[in-house]
């Protein structure tokens, strides 16, 4: 099924186009993936599952030269897989914040890349990408530790692989205190598991009140991205939001 594009948003110094995406470690086609995040046109993105074991700084690297983006924060051992990434002038960092989370034995390191960020005009916003625990004790414990994450300032917008459907007590807890981008304001797709796992959504975006949602879900139907590169990618679907960040008190140079 195909919808409607999101349209580009109209120009304004505040607005930010944000692309959330499992990569799966870049094991799939990787051409494709950078066909998909090119036809979204994002300001930012917030990856999960960069690559962290081999050469991960360089994987970081190449997939942001093949995007036309820049390495903003995580990636490899500073944040266990999550990485964030931006297009040359669309932001200004402030400052990285990355962290390591506590580990159970026997599961997997997990980690947030998180950067503090301002748009032309508007206030510091925090960035924060995520992949949370399969486990769902420690899960919840790290969504607990997201909300943590929000402290470094006013605003910020949590995006990422959750692990949990919106019924989960994990996800209720950060959906209490945060806009939810896709109920917010509905476009695309609201599935985020490849075609032969459609029902679930498991990824999203998550804002602080303060911050207008534009837009938010699968980018299906927009022009250039195609069924069989978002298969061939990898086995999540991207989501794609628009938002609109509060005024800044300032100069933001």
């Amino acid at each position: 099924m195909t919808t409607p594009p999101l349209e580009p948003p109209p120009a304004g110094p505040r607005r930010l186009r944000l692309l959330s995406y499992n990569v799966r470690s870049l094991r799939d086609d990787r051409r494709a993936l950078a066909r998909v995040i090119r036809a979204c046109a994002p300001d930012v993105v917030c990856i999960q599952e960069s690559p962290r074991y081999w050469r991960p700084e360089g994987q970081a690297a190449w997939l942001a030269r093949s995007t036309g983006t820049a390495v903003l924060a995580g990636g490899g051992r500073t944040a266990a897989g999550p990485l964030l990434l931006g297009r040359p002038g669309a932001v200004r960092l402030l400052g990285v914040y990355d962290r390591l989370l506590p580990k159970t034995r026997g599961l997997h390191a997990r980690g947030f890349a998180t950067a503090l960020l301002r748009l032309p005009d508007s206030a510091p916003f925090s960035l924060t990408s995520c992949h949370l625990s399969l486990d769902a004790d420690e899960r919840y414990g790290q969504f607990e530790l997201l909300l943590d994450q929000l402290r470094i300032t006013e605003h910020g917008i949590v995006a990422g692989d959750f692990n949990e459907h919106p019924d989960g007590p994990g996800w209720r807890l950060l959906a209490s205190r945060l806009q939810d981008g896709h109920p917010t304001a509905p476009w695309g797709g609201e599935f985020t598991s490849v075609p032969e796992r459609p029902y679930q959504r498991i990824d999203a975006v998550f804002a602080t009140p303060g911050t207008t949602v534009l837009g938010c879900g699968v980018p299906h139907g927009l022009p250039g991205v195609t069924d069989s590169d978002l298969r061939a990618a990898t086995d999540h679907l991207p989501v794609l939001a628009v938002l609109e960040l509060p005024a800044g008190r300032g100069p933001s140079g």
